[in-house]
């Protein structure tokens, strides 16, 4: 049987493997070289070494536009997994009608990034209308407008995560816990947080990656207004690239700078909360 598998693996992993390789090994190592290079089209590259960084790191709009994102991270993790938890243990208890809402909480997540962003200018655009501005009038309006945003598209996926996280903890251990007197901030702190910890290190993961990551909403929302204020780095990435000309080295070294530092984040916290897992 193994000699069976073995003399068949190829035939079944090369074809996955030649297109991760094409769709995504060879794009990476061009990238990774196009941001050492002066270049207008991939066939027209010239070596130009560490220019395209300086460029990039003596350009106001990106060191503006990690600041917003590095925030907007920061509040969007926050708000996101601490309603998502609140959520998922309301939700755990038999309340009547848990499935519906718990199908109506998750539905933002199935809407497009694009049309979410029409919607939600669409509606804050309406309420500050009674105040004479818009969404793009001052750059706070736009940043608050992507927090509620993001607050309602991914609340509901993270709290169905949540949910499974819960529901796998067995009922003997809340029950001995209830039974030896335990209340429910010690229940909570105690038992149901650390024994979630891996749906909290899958939460976390996520939220940090497509908070920091984030383009089509805030395209479709701010578009980047008032003067690029609000624009975050997947945004300004994409008008470096595709606005500016000769600036296309730049706005490679961007997108790489870019991919290391979310790299980076991402990997410090998948280590931190990984080692306070509990295994049940």
């Amino acid at each position: 049987m193994e000699k069976a598998l073995k003399k068949y693996f190829l035939f079944f992993v090369g074809p996955t493997l030649a297109a991760f390789i094409i769709a995504f090994v060879v794009p990476f190592v061009m990238g990774v070289l196009l941001s050492f290079s002066r270049f207008s089209t991939v066939t027209d590259a010239e070596w130009v070494g560490f220019s395209n960084y300086v460029r990039a790191f003596s350009n106001p709009d990106f060191i503006n536009a990690l600041r917003l994102s590095a925030a907007f991270t920061l509040v969007s993790v926050i708000i996101i997994n601490t309603a998502a938890f609140a959520l998922a243990l309301l939700l755990t208890r038999g309340v009547t009608g848990t499935n519906v809402f718990r199908t109506l909480i998750f539905m933002p997540n199935l809407i497009g990034g694009i049309v979410l962003g029409y919607i939600w200018q669409f509606i804050i655009n309406g309420f500050l209308g009674f105040f004479g501005v818009t969404i793009t009038a001052d750059p706070a309006y736009g940043f608050w407008g992507m927090v509620i945003l993001s607050n309602w598209q991914f609340i509901g996926y993270m709290m169905i995560i949540f949910i499974a996280g819960l529901q796998n903890i067995p009922g003997e251990i809340l029950e001995a816990a209830k039974i030896d007197g335990a209340g429910g901030f010690a229940i909570l702190r105690k038992i149901l947080i650390p024994m979630v910890m891996p749906s909290i290190t899958i939460t976390l993961f996520m939220t940090v990656t497509n908070s920091f990551k984030m383009f089509d909403q805030n395209l479709a929302l701010t578009a980047g207004g008032p003067g690029k204020r609000t624009a975050m780095v997947a945004l300004d990435i994409y008008n470096t690239f595709y606005s500016r000309a000769n600036w296309e080295g730049a706005g490679q070294a961007k997108a790489m700078m870019f991919f290391i530092m979310v790299a980076i984040i991402s990997l410090i916290q998948l280590g931190i909360t990984r080692r306070r897992e509990v295994i049940s």
